[in-house]
């Protein structure tokens, strides 16, 4: 399986249906990065970014083509709700 989603430093790092090859953190290629780096990088690549942050969500009406992003909106929570949330809604 080739890398599919880029997944941002917001994000935790070891959410179960994220740990498979398709996927990559921000953390494991340069945690200074900031969101236009995180950008460029995702349009290189052809990469979907996956991202809490409304940024990413916005910056598509501005960018042309913009690379693919998933933005997840579930407000705050504990880590493991989070977790479950997104195991329970990834597919």
């Amino acid at each position: 399986m080739s890398l599919k989603y880029l997944i941002d430093a917001n994000l935790p790092f070891n959410c179960p249906p994220w740990q498979s090859e398709a996927f990559i953190h921000v953390s494991d290629i340069n945690p200074s990065w900031n969101d236009t780096d995180i950008w460029l990088y995702a349009m290189d690549k052809t990469l979907t970014i996956i991202s809490k942050d409304s940024d990413f969500s916005n910056r598509i009406l501005f960018s042309v083509p913009p690379p693919r992003v998933i933005h997840i909106k579930c407000g705050n929570m504990r880590l493991y709700h989070f977790n479950r949330f997104v195991e329970t809604n990834w597919e």
